[in-house]
This record gives C-alpha cells, structure tokens and sequence, in this order.
C-alpha cells in the first residue's frame, strides 16, 4: 500500500463519518497524510480529526477514535492509535510497505511526479540577463533555482514554460555596439560603456564576420558592431547555460516589443498603453503618460512614456506582462536577484492594471547574494565571477546541487573545498555515491545470481527496511510540496536523508549471500528495494539538474 492508496481509504472513512453527522465533504488535499518523527507512533499520522471536529460540533479524540476503528479494517493496515488530542497514528503490515518497492520499479521515471497543479498554466521568467556581458555568479544561483523550480512545477502537473527575458533594446545595447567598435579600432571605452577583455574579444570575431567593418560610415558601424556583437554574446550566454544543463523553453526579445505590427502599424507597446487605458488605469499628465499603479498597493504611480515620446522601462515591462497572458498563462512568476526589491510592488501593480488578481495571478520571488570563498574575478569581464569560470573550477553537479539546496532568500557562502571532495562531507557526492552504490549491488547480485523475478514484500522486515521504505514513500509529497511553495531545496535535502536510509540499509541487510549461502526470495526482493531506492535518488537529483552516476 503506498500512500496515494492510504490517503484514499482514509478519505473514504472520513467522509463517511463526516456524511453521518451531517458535514459537508472533504477533498484529498485534508487528508494529507504526514511521516511521524518519531518512528515508534507508525508509518503515518493524520490530524484530520481535529481539522474538521468544530465543523461538525464534535469532540476531536472521539472523532479520531471512529476514524480509526474503521481503518483498522482496511487492508494493509496492521493497527491505528490514536494520540493526544487526536492524532491518528497508523502502522502497515510489512507486505502493505514493502509494496512501495515493486510499485517503484515498475513505475520508473514517473515515480515522484503527481497532479496537484494539473490545470494551471504557469510562465517562468528566470535569469534574463542583459545580452552585454558573460553571465556572473548571480545568474549561476538563479539559473540552478530557476529551472529546478520548473522541473518540479512539471512534475507537478503544471503547464509551464520557462523563459528567458532579452533585454535587447534601449541605450545599454548602443553602449554595448559603441565598446565593440571602440574596442575594434584601438580606442578606449566611451563614456558610459563596457570595459573588459571579452569586449575586445567580442570585436576580433565581429571584424572576422564584418571584414568591412571599419570601412563603414559611423552609423552603419555602430548597428554592425552592435547587432554581431549582442548575438555572439547571446550565443555564449546560451551556451553556458547549456552547460549547465539549464535549457529555456522560451528566449523572449524585448525588440518584439517595440516593432510595428506589419498589419496594424501598432507596437507591442503602443498596444499595451491602450489596454491599460482601456481597463481605466493610464492617464495623461505633464506631458507625460502615467499608469496609476497606486491603485494598486505601488508607492507611487509610474510613467510609461515621457514627454518626450521616449518609453519608460516600465512601458516595455507592461507590454511584456500582457504578452505572457495572452500567450495562455494565467500565473506568472518572475525569479529577480536581490537588488530588484522595488520590482515586487510594482510588478503587481501592472498585474492589477492589466485586470488580473496581484495576490493569485502572479508571483515574484527575490533570491538573496551567493559567493564562494576563494572565487576569483573573471580576466575577461574584470569585476564579475563568470559562471563559465565557476564551472571549470567546480563543476556542473557540484554549483547546481550546492546552489539548490538551499533556499532562494537565503544568502550563501560556498565552501569550494567541501565541494571538491570525494567523501561524505559533500552533500552532492554523497548523494550521488548512494545512486553509484545502488548499481554496484545490483551488478554484485547479477554475478550472484540474484534476480528480481520474485518479490515478497512481508520479508522487509528488518528495521532499517521500513525506515528505508518510509522514506522512498515520502517523495511524491516532497515533490509535491516543493512544488507548491516553490522550494526546490526541499528535493535536495530529501534525497540526503533518502541516501542516509539507503547507506544504513546496507550496513544491515545483504542484498547478495554470503559465501555458500543460498540466494533466496529474500534477496531477491532487498534487489527491488536496492534498485526502487536508485529510481528515487536518480529522479530527486534528476529534479535538481543533477547528474546520477552509475560508478563513482
């Protein structure tokens, strides 16, 4: 019996109970079904006694103990207590848990993933660096937490996408073409431009491409110089990303945004403003166009265009907003570094002027300052730590598992030489000797003859077993937890604890026999435990980006 089934017969009973005394029904969200802290109250323990006893004007512990009686006769429950002020306390016979096991393997990859966000449809923004420079240690925290919250918000049951926001227009993009072709004729760094040694890398390969280049009038030059150059740099951004096994579903341009509709004459933008004016929020002041934001808890209303015709920042993030909706999400949510606070109120104002709901319809998560002791600013850019030096230095598995383990608004300090150590003191490594370990049994119970073509789930008797297994059935609730308090953290710390039962398990219980010893049924079935637990360690890190080595 795994817990999806026991939640089931427990909400059954429940509302059957809740029907005799005349209560509206409960839904299966009640009766989530919790893991004791302590292992001598069961396998698992619900309060939904005491959540529903003053709705139907009952006692709590009289309400459990009915409970109770009735789930002591559902299959694969050995026996319910109830504790304190009502608590239900429930114990699987060994066969009933050691189930989970052969329900593992057979159901592979999938295992973990559940449906409680089936039917929303969510837009990830997440990085979104300007395409100026290479992508720093603030990026590499947001990339790593970015596409682990989407990989749970999938498993989860959510439609989403995740986006890359471009901002490739305004005068940082001029600033950027006017460093190239600075760069490329041998002068300084104009005013208000971008020093380092990847600008004058970026301007040898746009000569390589634009041989022309110098040839041409100022003007042309500079568009030469800045459109070679903003897609070289996109392309190194991507593929740094790529590196790091983050992949976007979406690379969304800010240009969009400002170009005319061929059949309108219309911008994105110009759309936008009216949009807004239609929904009664944009208004006309001091030459200026205004979207009163403060109806919407903003300090203050915004300008969306100036007098001078000029487009405000925010007029490009309004048109983006509308974008995303009318792409089909109806739930947004923006992952910002720490220095985009004020974004927060102003972000849901413009949710609010479009129509939408600012507390349901969007959601805007700050991630707090990462650095790594030791770290050393990049050569290329000069005063930024690059993500392509991090990788190089640490590695993939070991930046993503770091950096997800911990949550977003946390600030953090890494420590390089635990995270360059083969031993248990590295969570990732030990995370992943578990996984390795996992098949290093199954091929030692290969060469022993041990198979999986015979399962008895009551011989998982021994303690560690249950512990073991209670663990492997807590991954879905995880997943589904992190999830919906977009936590992925909790995955990482989970499959530590996961690696923890695997390792104390096999201190305990051989999976191959000893010497002469016969291979018996209950080898055979310690292998469906020993290859249920790979499946689940592979999937947790599989939701962190990690890799899950088979030999380590």
């Amino acid at each position: 019996m795994n817990p999806a089934d026991l939640s089931a017969s427990l909400l059954t009973i429940v509302n059957s109970v809740v029907a005799g005394r005349g209560g509206q029904p409960v839904g299966i969200a009640d009766v989530a079904l919790e893991r004791p802290k302590n292992r001598d109250h069961g396998d698992w323990a619900s309060n939904i006694a005491m959540k529903i006893a003053k709705a139907l004007g009952a006692n709590p512990r009289e309400l459990a103990t009915e409970i109770a009686t009735a789930l002591e006769s559902v299959d694969g429950v050995a026996s319910v207590d109830v504790a304190g002020p009502g608590f239900i306390n429930i114990t699987l016979d060994a066969a009933a848990a050691g189930a989970l096991a052969k329900t593992i393997v057979d159901t592979v990859d999938s295992y973990g993933h559940n449906d409680s966000l089936a039917g929303q449809t969510i837009n990830l923004e997440f990085v979104s660096a300007n395409p100026t420079g290479p992508l720093h240690i603030g990026h590499t925290r947001w990339a790593a937490l970015g596409d682990s919250l989407s990989r749970v918000l999938k498993a989860s049951g959510a439609t989403l996408v995740s986006e890359f926001y471009i901002n490739d227009a305004g005068n940082q993009m001029d600033n950027f073409g006017a460093s190239i072709l600075a760069a490329a004729k041998g002068l300084p760094t104009p005013e208000n431009g971008y020093p380092g040694e990847y600008i004058t890398e970026l301007s040898t390969r746009v000569l390589e491409l634009v041989p022309t280049l110098l040839e041409m009038p100022d003007d042309e030059a500079l568009a030469n110089a800045r459109e070679t150059g903003y897609q070289l740099q996109l392309t190194e951004i991507k593929e740094s990303l790529a590196r790091f096994n983050v992949h976007f579903d979406v690379w969304f341009s800010e240009r969009e945004l400002h170009a005319l509709d061929p059949a309108t004459g219309v911008s994105g933008i110009d759309s936008a403003i009216e949009r807004l004016r239609a929904q009664g929020h944009v208004y006309d002041a001091d030459d200026a166009v205004w979207v009163k934001t403060t109806d919407f808890g903003d300090d203050k209303d915004r300008v969306i265009r100036r007098g001078n015709g000029i487009f405000t920042y925010f007029a490009a993030d309004a048109a983006y907003y509308l974008s995303k909706g009318d792409r089909g999400y109806a739930h947004k949510i923006y992952l910002l570094g720490a220095d985009h606070h004020g974004y927060v109120h102003r972000l849901k104002a413009l949710a609010g002027s479009a129509g939408d709901d600012p507390e349901k319809d969007i959601e805007v998560l700050i991630g707090q300052l990462v650095s790594i002791n030791g770290a050393k600013l990049s050569k290329r850019a000069g005063n930024i730590i690059e993500l392509n030096d991090l990788q190089s230095w640490l590695g993939t598995d070991a930046l993503r598992y770091s950096l997800g383990r911990y949550p977003a608004d946390s600030p953090l300090t890494l420590d390089p030489e635990i995270l360059q150590k083969r031993t248990n003191d590295n969570p990732v490594f030990y995370v992943q000797y578990a996984h390795a370990r996992t098949h290093s049994v199954a091929r030692n119970a290969a060469d022993s003859g041990v198979t999986r073509d015979a399962f008895d789930a009551a011989l998982l008797t021994h303690e560690t077993e249950s512990i073991l297994l209670g663990t492997l059935a807590e991954f879905p609730r995880i997943v589904r937890q992190a999830a919906e308090l977009r936590e992925p953290h909790r995955v990482a710390r989970y499959a530590e604890e996961l690696a923890g039962a695997y390792h104390r398990w096999y201190d305990n219980c051989r999976v191959t026999p000893m010497g002469d010893e016969e291979v018996t049924d209950v080898h055979r079935t310690r292998l469906w435990l020993n290859d249920a637990t790979g499946i689940v360690l592979r999937n947790a890190l599989a939701l962190l980006g990690v890799s899950a080595p088979e030999r380590m």
